[in-house]
């Protein structure tokens, strides 16, 4: 077995290198990664996964096993270099909310040329596309089930990078005698036991609705969170299981893990001592956002209006479709049920007491 991992430098494949590193299969794995040469590129991996605590003689990882290459100039690569790789684990994408004009190239194009180029040279048994849940679209009725495409949302994306992820499932799902698996994480937000220190991406929105005590979704609305650790784990088992059932994986809290937003103000509240927001809350329209723009300063410190009114209007319209994803094919291929948001939502707040809101939106809109 030789697996490759893309987009080991991020948040979901540094925690799928840690995990691989727990089952004692790091030296079984090649990392793609954006290096001038090996010994960079080897330490920039290092790097990401000293963020979830690994100490640098516990990573196991040598140079020999970094392929330097931007996803975007496979071609620049030997072809030898791809000789016995039977799994591809496939994280690697340009993820960010804003109108980033080079998403389309670098999560479609890009990795449709490397799935060719692996399946040509490897020995490829099976490719991992992590996706997002998100890319069914808005229009859909929760809990929203897999789909390759009949069911996904009667209205546009709400962002070009959830199109783009779809787009680049169907252009891998049409080779021929392709071994593709798709898994689609819901809402990855923190670590359960390290909460943000790996990565602060969209804790922010969280801190800023308790602040403001408004935001897009009922009290009682579910909202779909599930931790990297967890995430990557049920990835990992996924992309090595020997036989799986289906093609098409979500991998998200479901109905069991969920919570509704009363439950993770209630561990926010215990988490600071303080009262939760309760009655006062207030859900508020896409069209009202703007009525916040007056409490910006006063609650959230000096701060970019425009920007704070962007983000909120983006996440805002997420988290008003009020979805959750069914993830019963995820429980019958024997993985355990994600952490509850609302358990570790206490480390998540720890992690980054000193962050400024504003810092941490940063890492979303790339």
């Amino acid at each position: 077995m030789k697996i490759l991992i893309t987009g080991a430098t991020g948040f979901v494949g540094g925690a799928i290198a840690c995990e691989l590193g727990v089952r004692g299969l790091l030296g079984r794995a090649v990392f793609l990664v954006r290096a001038s040469n090996a010994e960079e590129g080897l330490q920039r991996l290092i790097g990401n996964l000293q963020k979830f605590q690994q100490t640098p003689s516990s990573i196991q990882v040598s140079a020999s096993q970094i392929i330097c290459a931007d996803l975007s100039d496979i071609d620049s690569v030997q072809t030898s270099t791809w000789a016995g790789v039977t799994h591809v684990i496939h994280c690697a994408a340009l993820a960010t909310f804003s109108n980033n004009p080079k998403i389309w190239a670098m999560n479609v194009d890009s990795t449709l040329a490397l799935a060719k180029t692996v399946s040509k040279y490897g020995a490829l048994e099976r490719w991992l596309q992590v996706g997002t849940a998100m890319s069914c679209g808005p229009g859909l009725t929760s809990p929203v089930h897999e789909s390759w495409g009949q069911d996904v949302g009667i209205t546009p994306h709400l962002v070009p990078y959830t199109q783009s992820k779809i787009a680049a499932e169907l252009a891998l799902q049409a080779l021929p005698n392709f071994p593709l698996v798709v898994v689609r994480p819901s809402i990855v937000v923190g670590h359960s036991q390290l909460g943000c220190a790996p990565s602060p991406s969209i804790f922010w929105v969280f801190r800023m609705a308790f602040a403001l005590e408004r935001f897009t979704c009922a009290i009682d609305d579910r909202i779909d969170i599930i931790p990297v650790d967890w995430c990557a784990s049920a990835i990992v088992t996924l992309a090595l299981k020997p036989r799986l059932t289906h093609d098409l994986y979500h991998i998200s809290a479901g109905n069991q893990s969920s919570n509704q937003f009363f439950e993770i103000d209630a561990a926010h509240a215990h988490a600071l001592n303080v009262a939760p927001l309760g009655e006062r809350y207030k859900q508020l329209q896409l069209s009202d956002l703007r009525t916040l723009v007056p409490l910006f300063e006063e609650r959230l410190g000096r701060v970019n209006r425009i920007l704070i009114l962007r983000a909120l209007s983006l996440y805002g319209a997420f988290a008003q479709l009020n979805y959750v994803f069914d993830n019963q094919r995820l429980m019958d291929e024997g993985v355990a049920p994600s952490p509850a948001f609302s358990s570790y939502i206490q480390c998540c707040l720890e992690s980054c007491q000193s962050v400024p809101i504003a810092e941490q939106m940063a890492y979303d809109f790339k």
